[in-house]
């Protein structure tokens, strides 16, 4: 089982969004990270930057000024 953890670039420092993610959907504004036990999570106004697949982690690139959950 793969599990990544999502996480936001800003000025080259990483964010951490979400840990454990088993989904990650790309809708019109952004995209929605699902976990086992958590609510989805919107994260609007970003894209994916890159998927790193060794490190186990999915960077993605804009702004979290309009975060919401689903």
């Amino acid at each position: 089982m793969c599990q990544l953890r999502a996480v936001i670039e800003k000025d080259g420092k990483q964010e951490t969004v979400m840990e454990s993610v088993t989904a990650l959907e790309v809708v019109d504004d952004g995209v929605v990270l699902s976990t086992f036990f958590e609510d989805p999570k919107r994260i609007a106004g970003v894209a994916i930057q890159r998927i790193d697949f060794l490190g186990g982690a999915v960077v993605l690139k804009g702004s979290t000024d309009n975060q919401g959950e689903q």
